[in-house]
């Protein structure tokens, strides 16, 4: 296989020689075209000489004798300095070599002179002809003592390569670069095979060979070597024989330890070590890739050398000097990827160490963490200032990731509990949390440390077997297992607590002016405090009443709020209430219904809650920080949220049978009245959106609370039983209604969009309700459900009666108050219900209590129907004209269209004799009245 391989690649490297010396001819003519521009910058005198033929220009560049000795040696400097190698970009491409610091000063000379001359070019650009420009214009040198950037040439590069380019630049050196690897490789296996020399002999042959790469390649560097094309920097020659030699070089020293065994592990780990640090080195004359080759190598070193006896010291050692040279060579050349993944390698050697040794030296393990932590508070983040905002985010984020899972098992893990791994992961968490705040640019590790240590005390507070109540069902939730020694987690939280609260507050006020640094801080110095305190409580405490932690989060809430304060007077403006103060105001809401919760206990966390959603909104008097009315909106998520775990407040069993006087008045009275005071303090102060939430909020718990009494009472003391009967739903859409009215009332007194567009969606979803239920799903006559035994004061007139009053009071005081649409609506909904009622207390009349549509009707009851219809129909016309009201005159207009329809269709066929004629002459005798009632309306109107 390898000799297929080696011939393929033969075969691709002599088809790119053929190519490249086809072509050559056209690379020397540009070689020549750039030497002219650039000698008509240098020496502008000369410059209109360079329109004779191509042929004397070239002859005069290539005759030295012609220059003066001084011009000669500027030239020959500027020339080395238009083929400087590029600085690469942090992209994971080879560097160019060297920095400015190593550069020969006379490349610095040349560009400076470079610069100089151009100007003089511009200067005499104003004589030279067309041609003469055509040759002065090309790029500016970089100025004095920077690094030499590709294009200096007088030719700008093509944007796209063409097959010649490639083969003859980059694929040639990659090909020839994997050749000579091969090619040793090669050697060494026919002199097997032939017998030329011992093990030894081969193996000194081949460290040989490494080192004449290694030394080729920086031979090559030095003799001035430069990439003539841009764009290739890539196929950086020496940087590929040195990757090539450490190559060979590593594979020679571990043959001579695992094939041949002429080495120890110890010494075998040494050179393998070397090499690496070695080429790690190397990297800041050859560039980034060569640093990647050393990277791996000194990575991989631990896993090809073994030993009888592993020693954990010398191994994370040995990863320490590795660790804190690739870091220190990747912040000189700002290399990110090289540094991110030296912080990766390490921390993976850390966990698999953690993972597979037992049991293992916590020791190493802290060791190695703190070694990572130094090289990126101390090397990396140094002089962070001038790399840019954000520079340092991805290569902090790599060793927030491995501390913060290192120290996380520490913490979790029984068996690393039991060895005093509690220690080591609270130191850990607090180192990271002081380079953070040391460095701007370790920020990352506050963030790795909050998650990392929610995440524990989330595991801690989610263990064991959890059972409760959903809307009166239990429901059982198994958790995590319980560690043996979780106890030995409680201190560690109290501490990490106490220094995440005061580090947040104190970083937030130092970076008050930086929105996402001061919120950062104040957001960890909230959540992490309520979440260590909830799980302690959770695992240790009385989940029904605990004092002590009631106090605790009490006390946590009054520092968050202290530490809000603190904060604030710090802002760019002050106490304008950033986002920092948002965090940290969040956090003490919640830990102050933490407080209520764990002192109260569930049934009286509803009515505290939300009896507390004043104290934010009262707070607006002195300070006019936004999150402050949010709190209150807050308070009505929760106090919604715990309402629709148990509707009842205080429980099923607990709540009685009491009508309107039980736990349920206070349960939805006191938030709604909270509620509604904070939405009016709000409305003094603040206003805003925070205002509007809290009045829907009232105008929701009151509806509710209204509600929620009528089927206590109207259930027998049971909310999660039972059909709603028509005589309920009477009730609710009664109170909606109310409602509607109320709302328009407020509306009219302190304008808002909430009362507004909330009084139009009551009407709206009052209007709905009554034709879905009363109309159709509720209707005793499909339901046959008794309409009561008392003549007039029965289910009709609480169902029809009073619900068609309700809709007309509302449509006559909602007139120039609401759209014309709203009062149409209400008022055909009032004459739909008063219909209803007329027509079911007809048929109760002749019926009885049960009224179902399948017993049939009698003549009597027929022509009845048509006479109620025609006076109802005349009546409405009466009213509708007296109070000039459209609405009541279409009413009467429906209303004897029926009649009309129902005479003719239905009583022709189903009365007989006196009741057909009587029904007949009735209609007629109105119909014409109704006549001679337009008439003479018209009449009048005409003579005004």
């Amino acid at each position: 296989m390898l000799d297929s391989f080696s011939g393929l690649l033969g075969a691709i490297a002599i088809v790119a020689l053929v190519v490249v010396a086809m072509r050559q001819q056209r690379r020397v003519a540009a070689l020549e075209r750039e030497i002219t521009a650039l000698r008509s910058l240098i020496m502008p005198g000369e410059g209109r000489a360079a329109t004779k033929p191509a042929a004397a220009a070239s002859a005069r560049v290539s005759s030295p004798a012609s220059l003066s000795p001084s011009t000669a040696e500027t030239a020959s400097a500027a020339t080395a300095g238009s083929a400087a190698m590029p600085d690469q970009a942090d992209t994971g491409a080879s560097d160019e070599p060297g920095l400015a610091a190593l550069r020969p000063k006379s490349v610095e000379t040349a560009a400076a002179t470079e610069s100089d001359a151009k100007a003089s070019a511009e200067a005499d650009e104003a004589g030279a002809s067309e041609s003469e420009k055509a040759l002065a214009e090309v790029p500016a040198a970089p100025a004095a003592g920077s690094v030499a950037k590709p294009g200096i040439a007088a030719k700008a590069p093509p944007k796209t390569q063409d097959l010649e380019t490639a083969l003859g630049t980059r694929w040639a050196v990659w090909v020839g670069g994997v050749a000579l690897a091969l090619g040793g490789i090669f050697l060494v296996r026919y002199s097997i095979e032939a017998g030329w020399f011992g093990p030894g002999t081969r193996l000194i042959l081949a460290g040989l060979f490494g080192l004449l790469l290694v030394a080729g390649g920086e031979l090559i560097r030095r003799t001035g070597f430069a990439v003539p094309v841009p764009g290739i920097a890539g196929a950086y020659i020496p940087a590929i024989l040195t990757a090539a030699g450490a190559f060979t070089l590593f594979g020679t020293v571990y043959a001579a330890h695992g094939i041949y065994g002429f080495i120890g592990p110890a010494a075998a780990f040494t050179l393998l070590g070397a090499i690496g640090i070695a080429t790690i080195a190397l990297a800041l004359v050859h560039g980034q890739a060569l640093a990647g080759v050393g990277l791996l190598g000194s990575f991989v070193t631990p896993v090809l050398v073994s030993s009888q006896a592993p020693n954990a010291w010398a191994l994370f050692g040995y990863l320490a000097i590795v660790l804190v040279s690739a870091v220190a060579i990747a912040r000189i050349r700002l290399w990110r990827l090289l540094a991110s993944a030296a912080f990766a390698g390490t921390g993976l050697w850390c966990l698999l160490y953690m993972a597979d040794v037992r049991p293992p030296d916590l020791a190493v393990v802290g060791f190695i963490n703190a070694v990572t932590l130094a090289s990126l508070a101390v090397i990396w983040c140094r002089g962070e200032q001038g790399t840019g905002p954000g520079y340092h985010s991805f290569p902090a984020s790599v060793p927030a990731f491995f501390v913060a899972v290192a120290a996380m098992g520490l913490m979790i893990d029984p068996e690393f509990q039991a060895l005093g791994g509690i220690f080591y992961g609270t130191a850990l968490f607090i180192a990271m949390l002081a380079l953070a705040a040391w460095r701007a640019g370790a920020l990352p590790l506050l963030y790795g440390a909050g998650i990392a240590i929610v995440l524990v005390y989330l595991r801690l507070g989610l263990a064991g077997l959890f059972e409760f109540e959903v809307m009166g069902e239990p429901v059982s939730v198994e958790g995590f297992s319980v560690a043996p020694s979780a106890g030995a987690l409680f201190y560690p939280g109290l501490i990490l607590s106490a220094v995440f609260i005061a580090a947040g507050v104190l970083m937030a006020r130092i970076l008050a002016a930086s929105r996402a640094g001061g919120a950062s801080w104040a957001a960890s110095a909230a959540i992490v405090p309520i979440v260590v305190l909830c799980a302690l409580w959770n695992a240790f405490g009385n989940p029904d009443v605990d004092y002590p932690y009631a106090v605790g989060a009490l006390v946590l809430a009054f520092a968050l709020v202290a530490g809000a304060e603190f904060v604030s007077r710090a802002e760019p403006p002050p106490l304008a209430g950033g986002t920092a103060i948002s965090f940290l105001l969040a956090g003490a809401g919640a830990a102050l219904v933490g407080a209520i919760h764990m002192g109260f206990g569930p049934a009286l966390t509803t009515i505290l809650v939300g009896a507390a959603a004043v104290l934010p909104a009262l707070a607006t008097r002195w300070r006019s920080w936004p999150a402050l009315g949010w709190l209150s909106v807050g308070a009505v998520v929760v106090v919604l949220a715990r309402a629709a775990i148990d509707p009842t407040i205080v429980g099923a069993a607990a709540l009685g049978t009491t009508p309107i006087f039980n736990a349920l008045l206070p349960g939805y009275g006191i938030p709604a009245l909270a509620f509604g005071f904070a939405a009016w303090q709000l409305g003094r102060t603040t206003a805003g959106r925070p205002r509007l939430a809290m009045q829907g909020a009232a105008i929701f718990f009151a509806l509710l609370a209204l509600a929620m009494l009528t089927r206590h009472a109207m259930h027998g003391g049971i909310l999660d039983t039972g059909e709603v009967t028509l005589a309920e739903q009477a009730i609710y859409s009664l109170i909606a209604l109310a409602a509607g009215g109320i709302l328009i009332s407020l509306d009219l007194r302190a304008p808002s969009s909430v009362l507004r567009y909330g009084s139009l969606a009551i009407g709206v979803l009052s209007v709905a309700m009554i034709a879905m239920q009363h109309f159709l799903l509720l209707d005793p006559l499909f339901t046959d459900e008794s309409t009561g035994k008392i003549p007039v004061f029965n289910l009709l007139f609480l169902a029809y009666l009073l619900p068609a009053i309700a809709a007309a009071l509302l449509a006559w005081y909602a007139r120039e108050k609401r759209p014309q649409w709203y009062g149409m609506m209400l008022g055909v909904t009032a004459a739909a219900l008063a219909f209803m009622y007329a027509t079911l207390s007809v048929r109760r009349v002749f019926k009885g209590e049960f009224i179902g549509l399948w017993k049939g009707l009698e003549p009597l009851e027929t022509y009845t129907y048509s006479a109620l219809w025609l006076v109802m129909g005349v009546a409405l016309l009466v009213a509708g004209v007296r109070t000039g009201s459209f609405v009541m005159r279409v009413a009467s207009g429906a209303l004897i269209a029926i009649a009309v329809a129902k005479v003719f269709l239905f009583d022709m066929s189903e009365l007989e004799g006196v009741l057909r004629a009587l029904s007949f002459i009735g209609l007629g005798a109105v119909l014409i009245g109704i006549g001679l009632f337009y008439q003479r309306l018209l009449t009048r109107a005409a003579a005004r």
